[in-house]
């Protein structure tokens, strides 16, 4: 058993390996074309916290549950199926729509984006089933009574709505009473927090959050912008170089002590298709930076989550961080050559990319 196994006390059995809790959504894509150009879409069910439960469960074979929000209205079935196919276990909160106004699954646009055009994602999550949960909605000391391992979440279902952060914490708390790992991805999006009160409002909420944490997977962008750690210009770092993230993980462990885990990729954006990848993690003191990759990218959504699977898989199954952070790096860029959101992936490519396998046909 790695060291830092120990040390997040990684229980070593339970009912379910992994449990996330955040909003389902789908997402249009009309891949190349602008939506202001676009005819048809392709339909992706998506969601931060589901697309790290999908990969956990659909490439690295694990036993995943989401606790979400769910519809009964058509759109509300096309997600469940994909919920199912997934192998993933579907914990949901029932809502019944009116017919008219919802309440909804939410909508991600967003196309690819093609060479110097960047891809584009905006929203419409008017009333969105996800942003009504609150706590009281899961009984989560039955759900934590039949062993969950690690529970997970992220900023973008915490900055859904008040009840939303409070359920958070609420499932945070019965983790951690269970004996559970707690992770948090960061998902600092200020289109989103902008609704609903501003990025003093995000850090305020988040900072709640952040002190249940053990595990956090954030960029350094994300530490300023949503926990007000202090660091130098975004724009003036060096995207590929770790020196200025790791420059910040003081600063964060000294104001969330619980802390024991921080990881992030890292990217080097040379158009919409071509990308250097990386990525870097930190404990007790240690870092360990993934080698640099040249990811010729298909679609760009969906890869920060492949990294956090592969890098919670790694720890789930005793690898230190230095090969946990190869196995999210080689898994999310894998991810970024397939089109959707969830990984299309099996852990032995995983591991292959991970060992410095080439892209040569395999006959």
């Amino acid at each position: 058993m790695s060291e830092v196994r120990r040390m997040l006390g990684i229980p070593e059995d339970g009912a379910l390996d992994m449990l996330g809790l955040g909003a389902l959504v789908i997402r249009l894509d009309p891949g190349l074309v602008p939506f202001r150009k676009a005819c048809d879409a392709a339909i992706h069910v998506s969601g931060g916290e589901f697309n790290v439960m999908a990969n956990l469960a659909s490439c690295f074979h694990l036993r995943t549950a989401i606790a979400t929000a769910m519809v009964d209205y058509p759109i509300g079935e096309l997600v469940d199926g994909a919920v199912r196919t997934m192998r993933v276990n579907p914990i949901y909160r029932s809502f019944a729509h009116d017919g008219v106004r919802g309440p909804n699954i939410a909508t991600v646009f967003s196309d690819r984006g093609f060479g110097v055009r960047r891809p584009n994602v905006f929203y419409n999550r008017a009333d969105e089933a996800a942003a009504r949960l609150r706590p009281g909605d899961f009984d989560w000391a039955a759900i934590f009574g039949r062993g969950v391992r690690w529970f997970h979440s992220g900023g973008i279902f915490a900055a859904l709505s008040p009840t939303t952060a409070e359920l958070i914490v609420e499932a945070m708390v019965a983790a951690h009473a269970a004996g559970s790992v707690v992770s948090f991805d960061l998902n600092y999006r200020p289109k989103l927090w902008l609704a609903i009160g501003g990025q003093a409002h995000a850090q305020a909420v988040l900072r709640e959050i952040m002190e249940h944490v053990d595990v956090l997977v954030g960029n350094e962008e994300d530490m300023q912008q949503g926990l007000g750690i202090a660091g130098p210009e975004v724009a003036s770092a060096l995207a590929l170089d770790p020196t200025t993230y790791l420059g910040m993980i003081d600063g964060l462990v000294a104001r969330f002590p619980r802390l024991r885990v921080v990881a992030t990729t890292l990217r080097d954006v040379h158009s919409a298709n071509r990308h250097s990848w990386s990525a870097v993690g930190w404990t007790d003191g240690k870092s360990y930076v993934a080698p640099q990759a040249e990811v010729e990218v298909y679609d760009r959504v969906g890869g920060g989550d492949g990294f956090a699977a592969g890098l919670f898989y790694g720890l789930l199954c005793g690898s230190d961080l230095e090969e946990a952070v190869r196995l999210g790096w080689a898994h999310g860029a894998l991810v970024a050559t397939y089109p959707g959101d969830t990984s299309m992936a099996d852990v032995t490519e995983v591991r292959a990319v991970a060992g410095g396998a080439s892209a040569r046909i395999q006959r």
